[in-house]
C-alpha cells in the first residue's frame, strides 16, 4: 500500500469517527504552533541543538562478577566488585544501586501495586529476593563495611566521606545470593525440559543507578513495566555450573579450552569463517557426555564485554548449539549463535535462528549507519518470549516462522536502543520500544526478499488514540494503564515515526537526522528533548508542533473539506477548495480529486497551511466536473 494511502486512510477514518467528533475541542493554531514549546535554552551539558554539550559528563561503573549456579535449589550466589567513577562536578555523599530481584518478594512495591485482576509484568510466584550478606567499600586500601539501607528494589550506600568529583572513584564489593524465579516477569526465568533445566538469567547482580545532570540519582523502583537505566563500563564475569551445562553469555568467552571440547572449538572457528550455519552441538547429541570436556564436578565459564551497560547469560544441559559468521557492512566479522532445546529444532523453528540473527544485524548496521559493536550475537531459547541484553537476547522456545523472526529482529533491534543509545527505559519506554518497533517494519520488509513482509497499517493506532483511557506517549512506563503499554510505548510512537519519515520529512531527511541522533548519543544518556531537538536541528525543520501533538498530548485529527467552488462557475477553469481543521491535531494534507472525465489530480499541502488558522483555501487546476 502506498504511503499516501496510509495517511488518507488514517485521516478519513478520523473524519468519520464519532468518538473523534465527540471529543472535538476545536483548533487553536497558537496552541499547536506554540512558540514557547521546547524553547528553553541549552546548557553546558546539553546543547540547544540536541547534542551533548561541551561539558557533558557521565559516570562509569566497571564490574567484576563471580557467581555459582546451584541447579538443585535454583540459587545463584557469589560476589560483585564495582569500580564506580564519579565524573560529575558534584561530590556524592550517597550511592544508589538497583536490586531488581527484590521485585519477587511478596512485600515488594511491584506486588503491592498489582490490581486484583492482575497485570502484565507482575510476579506470579514469590521468592526471597536478594539476600545481601555483606557490602564493603575501598578507596584504594582494604575493604571496610559500608552503611547501607535497602528500600524495595534499591540500595542506598551512605558514605562516611563523600566521593569527590571529576574522576575520583571507589570500589564496592557485595556478597549476595537469590533464587531464580520460574517466571521473571518475562525478562528472565527458568523451565524444565527432558534434558534438564534451562535458565535465562538477567538482573542477576546489584547494579549501579545512574547519576546524571537532569535528576541527580535516578532511583525509580522496579515495578515490572519500566525496564532499565544503567551506566556504561567493562564487564569481567565468571559463572560456575555443573560439568554438563552449556553456558553462553554477553561478550567473549575467554577460556574455551577449559569448558568446550576440541571439536566444539574447531566448529566455532569454522563458523566464524563461513556465512553458512555450522552445528556445534546437534539436537540428537544433547545430553551426551561426549559434548563435554570433563564428566564430573563443576566448570567455570569466563566472559568479558567492554563498553556495555549490562550482561546476561543462558545456561542448560539441554542446549543444541548453532553458529555462523556475520560479515558486517564495515567489513567486521562476528559470530552469530543460537542455543535451544531439541524440541525447538527444525527448519521452520530454531534451525533458522542464526539466519534471523545475521539478517537483523546486517540490516540495522546499514539502516542506522552504526555498525553492531559486539564480538558475537547470541539468541537463547527458553520460557522468556522476548528480552534484550547487550550481545545476547532471550526468545521463546516455542517460536517458529514469522513469530520467531519477529521476536529475534525486535530483540536485536534493541542493540541500538537502548544498548548503544542509553535512554532511560524506566521513564521513557517509547525511546527504545517505539524506535525499535518502527525499525522492525523495515527489517521485516527487507528480510529474504520479503518472506515475512506485511503492509504497515497506520490504522492500527486508531483504537488507542480514540480510547477514553488513552495516555500521552511521554507517560512513565509504570504510570501507564496496563492496556496502554502497547499503544503508548510501541504502536503510537512507531506510527508517528512512519508518518514523520514518509509524509513530513521524507526518507532522506529523516534517515540523516535519526542517524545523527544515534551518533551524537551513542553510549550516552539522552532525554526526550535531546531527541526532539536533534531531529529539528539535523532535518532543518521546526517539528515542535509534531512533538507536542503526537508525543506530549492525546490530541486527535479531524480534517475535512468545507466546500468546493468552481472558478467563474466553470469546472474547466479549476476550483477553489476550502479545508477545515476541526480538532487540535494538524498534519500535512493530501487531496485527491476524481473528475468526471475519469482523470484524477493529487495535491500535497504542507502542514504550514494551518499556522494562521483552521481553514485554508487553495486552487486546484481541475479541468472537468469534480465527482469526489
Amino acid at each position: 500500500m502506498q504511503t499516501k494511502t496510509w495517511i488518507i486512510s488514517l485521516f478519513l477514518f478520523l473524519f468519520a469517527s464519532s468518538i473523534a467528533r465527540a471529543q472535538n475541542q476545536g483548533y487553536n493554531s497558537d496552541k499547536t504552533f506554540d512558540p514557547t514549546f521546547l524553547n528553553g535554552p541549552g546548557t553546558v551539558y546539553r546543547s540547544g541543538d540536541g547534542s551533548p554539550g561541551p561539558q557533558y559528563w557521565q559516570n562509569r561503573a566497571d564490574y567484576k562478577i563471580n557467581v555459582s549456579l546451584n541447579n538443585k535449589r535454583h540459587r545463584i550466589s557469589g560476589s560483585v566488585r564495582i569500580t564506580y567513577t564519579n565524573n560529575s562536578p558534584d561530590s556524592l555523599s550517597t550511592l544508589w544501586l538497583h536490586l531488581e530481584q527484590n521485585l519477587y518478594k511478596k512485600s515488594s512495591l511491584g506486588v503491592a501495586t498489582t490490581p486484583a485482576h492482575g497485570r502484565p509484568y507482575a510476579p506470579k510466584n514469590y521468592y526471597s529476593g536478594y539476600q545481601i550478606h555483606s557490602v564493603k567499600i575501598s578507596r584504594g586500601g582494604p575493604f571496610h563495611s559500608a552503611h547501607y539501607v535497602i528500600s524495595d528494589t534499591r540500595m542506598q550506600i551512605r558514605l562516611q566521606h563523600p566521593l569527590k568529583p571529576d574522576g575520583h572513584h571507589l570500589r564496592i564489593k557485595i556478597n549476595y545470593d537469590f533464587t531464580v524465579p520460574k517466571y521473571g516477569v518475562d525478562i528472565m526465568g527458568r523451565m524444565k525440559t527432558k534434558h534438564g533445566w534451562i535458565y535465562q538469567i538477567g538482573q542477576w547482580y546489584p547494579r549501579m543507578a545512574v547519576y546524571d545532570d537532569v535528576r541527580g540519582w535516578n532511583t525509580l523502583p522496579f515495578l515490572g513495566a519500566g525496564e532499565f537505566f544503567l551506566e556504561y563500563g567493562n564487564f569481567d564475569y565468571t559463572i560456575e555450573a555443573p560439568w554438563n551445562f552449556i553456558i553462553e553469555g554477553s561478550g567473549k568467552l575467554l577460556n574455551p579450552k577449559q569448558v568446550l571440547t576440541r571439536t566444539e572449538i574447531n566448529r566455532l572457528k569454522k563458523a566464524r569463517r563461513t556465512d553458512k550455519k555450522v552445528t556445534v552441538i546437534k539436537p540428537k547429541n544433547v545430553g551426551n557426555s561426549g559434548t563435554r570436556p570433563v564428566h564430573h564436578g563443576r566448570l567455570k565459564w569466563h566472559f568479558k564485554l567492554n563498553n556495555a551497560r549490562d550482561v546476561a547469560w543462558g545456561a542448560s544441559p539441554a542446549f543444541a548449539w548453532d553458529a555462523s559468521g556475520v560479515k558486517l557492512p564495515n567489513g567486521k566479522n562476528i559470530l552469530a549463535m543460537a542455543l535451544y532445546p531439541p524440541q525447538s529444532a527444525g527448519h521452520n523453528r530454531w534451525g533458522r535462528s542464526t539466519e534471523y540473527v545475521k539478517a537483523s544485524l546486517k540490516f540495522y548496521s546499514k539502516f542506522w549507519d552504526f555498525t553492531y559493536p559486539y564480538p558475537n550475537a547470541v539468541a537463547v531459547a527458553g520460557p522468556v518470549d522476548g528480552m534484550e541484553y547487550p550481545s545476547l537476547v532471550f526468545c521463546g522456545w516455542k517460536g517458529k516462522k514469522d513469530k520467531l523472526w519477529a521476536t529475534t529482529t525486535h530483540e536485536f533491534g534493541h542493540t541500538w536502543f537502548p544498548m548503544i543509545v542509553g535512554s532511560n527505559e524506566r521513564r521513557y519506554a517509547w525511546m527504545d520500544e517505539g524506535f525499535n518497533t518502527f525499525s522492525n517494519f523495515y527489517s521485516t520488509q527487507h528480510f529474504n526478499k520479503g518472506e515475512y513482509a506485511h503492509p504497515f497499517h497506520v490504522q492500527q493506532v486508531i483504537p488507542y488514540m480514540t480510547s477514553k483511557n488513552t495516555q500521552p506517549i511521554l507517560t512513565y512506563a509504570d504510570n501507564l494503564k496496563p492496556k496502554n503499554l502497547g499503544g503508548a510505548a510501541y504502536t503510537k510512537p512507531a506510527v508517528g515515526l512512519h508518518i514523520l519519515r514518509q509524509d513530513i520529512l521524507g526518507p532522506k531527511k529523516f534517515d540523516y537526522a535519526f542517524q545523527q541522533y544515534i551518533k551524537r548519543w551513542a553510549y550516552k544518556h539522552p532525554r526526550p528533548k535531546d531527541f526532539f531537538r536533534t531531529m529539528n536541528d539535523a532535518s532543518g525543520e521546526d517539528l515542535n508542533w509534531f512533538w507536542k501533538e503526537w508525543f506530549y498530548k492525546t490530541w486527535m485529527l479531524d480534517q475535512a473539506i468545507k466546500n468546493v467552488r468552481y472558478i467563474n462557475q466553470d469546472p474547466s477553469k479549476g476550483a477553489y477548495i476550502t479545508l477545515k481543521n476541526n480538532n487540535r491535531m494538524v498534519m500535512p494534507v493530501t487531496v485527491r480529486l476524481w473528475q468526471a472525465n475519469d482523470s484524477t489530480i493529487t495535491k500535497k499541502l504542507p502542514v504550514q497551511i494551518w499556522q494562521r488558522g483552521g481553514t485554508w483555501t487553495f486552487k486546484m487546476h481541475s479541468t472537468s466536473r469534480i465527482d469526489s
